[in-house]
């Protein structure tokens, strides 16, 4: 039973994360935004949800810890193996505003958080300040795509361009058409929700059934479930050639993650999160780290090629055999 729920979570990934590519592309181009504006905000706070999910769920029942240590693997999951997988298939080229923004906010958020973390525990007051921090990321990505949006409409069009029907008149945002697009949009990230809950499920019960550990489980089973939908939209949008939205729901959740998941989780916990010695000096460490790498990774001739990001898979890889050797 257990196999048919993970097949059909899958099933449910891949359709829906079709949807979230295809809509989402057709949203920027409809809104005059760049799609890796639209990757960073509606798709990656979409496909942070099953991390918000579990982090809520965990604090309620005083088990802060387990949504601190499913942030961290999912976000060594995004940077490591997703971002790693997504160069192999294709490399990866990087605008000026992703280089100047998107990245340092990616790093800070993993700094913050380390910070924040040292003294062992996460407070209410540290889970203001990350939520803080995230909403001024998102503050950001809103100004510099209103910024983008200006530009756009200020340019010179072509009747075809300005009117993908050609009918003659310029498509408004607010049309009914955006309204579907929208609606599509949010029916495809409901598709990978779904899909990631199953597929955890499906997964979490095999590995259980093998005899692995509440703890391995958690930091791998679970963190690499939470983060299918990320998979599963950087894949079909490597493939179908949207490298942009890919690139951005990455970075943007990320970011989320920290700042607008575990802020949030920390803030509902009844006390004080307890963060395990363990876990900040080695799998805190490693996301901090991972984050820093990426700074000279993307910087070198302003893109992520393959060997790149075979080296980023093979760490992830290296990461998973540690901890079947000491935590399994």
């Amino acid at each position: 039973m257990a196999w048919v729920i993970l097949a059909a979570g899958l099933a449910l990934l891949v359709i829906g994360a079709e949807f979230v590519v295809r809509q989402g592309s057709a949203l920027a181009a409809r809104l005059k935004v760049s799609p890796i504006v639209v990757g960073m905000t509606v798709v990656a706070l979409g496909t942070s949800l099953p991390e918000l999910a579990i982090g809520l769920n965990a604090a309620s029942q005083g088990r802060g810890e387990l949504a601190v240590g499913n942030i961290v693997g999912t976000n060594l999951v995004n940077i490591l193996l997703i971002l790693g997988l997504a160069a192999l298939l294709r490399p990866i080229e990087f605008d000026s505003r992703t280089l100047r923004v998107d990245l340092p906010m990616m790093v800070g958020a993993a700094v913050v958080m380390a910070a924040l973390a040292l003294d062992g525990e996460l407070s209410t007051t540290d889970g203001v300040l990350l939520t803080g921090y995230g909403i001024l990321y998102l503050g950001v990505v809103l100004v510099l795509s209103a910024r983008e949006s200006r530009r756009t409409a200020a340019a010179p069009v072509s009747g075809a361009a300005a009117n993908p029907r050609g009918t003659g008149a310029p498509l408004h945002p607010a049309s009914p058409r955006v309204s579907v697009e929208l609606l599509l949009l949010l029916a495809g990230l409901a598709l990978v929700l779904v899909g990631s809950e199953l597929l955890v499920d499906g997964a979490v019960e095999i590995a259980s059934a093998i005899g692995a550990s509440d703890a391995f489980i958690g930091l791998t089973v679970v963190a690499i479930g939470t983060s299918a939908p990320e998979l599963a939209t950087a894949i079909v949008a490597t493939i179908r050639g949207d490298r942009s939205l890919a690139l951005g729901n990455l970075i943007g959740s990320s970011v989320f993650n920290i700042a607008l998941i575990l802020g949030p989780t920390v803030i509902a916990a009844p006390g004080a999160v307890p963060v395990p010695d363990e876990l900040i000096a080695v799998d805190l460490l490693l996301m901090l780290g991972a984050a820093a790498v990426c700074i000279p990774a993307f910087w070198s001739h302003r893109r992520l090629g393959r060997v790149e990001g075979g080296l980023f898979v093979a760490a992830y890889g290296g990461y998973l055999a540690w901890l079947l050797a000491t935590r399994l």
